[in-house]
């Protein structure tokens, strides 16, 4: 496999360079949303205690919000939600900016084909053509007040023909303070003071591997193997140097790599927890359907306590598809202080 750097884009107009020349999807367009929240703490998480059962405490299927709201109606009223967009709303792509308040929009539209969408009549689709260059497509959100925890579920469905080895941010991201006056800061090491980011993401580093690649988390950390990110795969594999162990506590289960079929829809959901300054109690869960995939404990992601969650993103970022122009759909997005779990009954 082959490691390449999560650069971010920090202009529409302007991009930082990364490894291979490489930049990031995630752009900041300035300001920050009023999210409906009133409250920065970790209660009521759902994580819950460490030592309960195969899943460490944390809720899977149907124990979240979701459902008790068949259908996603009036789930967005929910008083631990922070965001909810079903993409119903929009007469066109440049109604987004209205919700969505950074992001970069170049291929980007609202899809009406009932095959690309997942509920309702609408989805988010992100296309990226057959080139050589770099190309990236985010809507982002801000989160204010800033937190200690956050969830963030959304559908998403990969093309047929999305065929990519290397650079590619395909899913949800969460981070704190990686934008610094609208700007991204790529190639800057995490150092428990100065940001943290996540991205859970697909990852193909070489041909012969299956698309769209194994799911994993992309993360700035203290303690990164490089200026870069490094990749935690679910079965505890860490890149670059996957011949060092992973340093996921006494609790962490090895689960088995997990590589979503093309052209399907999934449930995707993530959660990050930021650790209590001092301690290495921060954790990321993924999962799949409900189902937890992948439960990284043991972390150590801030030294100071105002590092805080500041926003999350959805992208399509390829840095180089030359085999075919190639589409990502997303829909029913849920951001949450708790977790979600997927679309129930409706």
């Amino acid at each position: 496999m082959r490691l390449c750097a999560f650069t971010i884009c920090v202009l529409a107009s302007s991009f930082s360079l990364g490894c291979d020349g490489e930049t990031d999807p995630d752009m900041d367009s300035g300001g920050v949303a009023d999210t409906g929240t009133s409250d920065t703490g970790t209660s009521d998480t759902g994580t819950g205690p460490r030592d309960s059962g195969p899943t460490g405490g944390l809720p899977t299927g149907d124990m979240g919000i979701a459902a008790r709201y068949p259908g996603d109606v009036g789930i967005g009223a929910d008083s631990m939600v922070i965001y909810a967009d079903d993409f119903e709303s929009y007469a066109d792509a440049s109604g987004l900016e209205a919700n969505w308040n950074g992001g970069v929009y170049r291929n980007v539209r609202i899809a009406t084909e009932s095959e690309n969408v997942f509920a309702g009549s609408q989805s988010l689709e992100f296309t990226s053509p057959r080139q050589s260059e770099e190309l990236s497509n985010t809507v982002a959100r801000a989160v204010s007040p800033e937190l200690d925890v956050l969830f963030l579920r959304y559908y998403s469905r990969f093309d047929a023909s999305f065929d990519v080895v290397g650079s590619t941010h395909n899913g949800g991201g969460i981070s704190a303070h990686y934008h610094v006056d609208g700007r991204a800061t790529p190639g800057v090491p995490a150092d428990g003071t100065n940001k943290f980011l996540i991205a859970y993401e697909s990852w193909r580093g070489e041909a012969a591997e299956p698309n769209p690649g194994n799911m994993n988390i992309y993360i700035y950390h203290p303690g990164q193997r490089s200026q870069w990110g490094d990749h935690f795969f679910p079965n505890g594999d860490v890149l670059p140097n996957t011949s060092i162990p992973g340093d996921f506590g006494p609790d962490f289960v090895s689960r088995p790599n997990r590589v979503p079929e093309l052209d399907r829809w999934y449930c995707y959901e993530v959660m990050l927890q930021a650790n209590t300054p001092g301690l290495r109690d921060g954790r990321i869960a993924l999962y799949m359907d409900g189902e937890l995939i992948a439960d990284f404990q043991n972390l150590r992601l801030r030294d100071i306590p105002s590092l805080t969650i500041d926003r999350f993103s959805l992208s399509l970022h390829i840095g180089s598809n030359t085999v075919s122009e190639t589409r990502k759909w997303y829909d029913n997005v849920v951001a949450a202080r708790s977790y979600i779990g997927p679309m129930f009954g409706g």
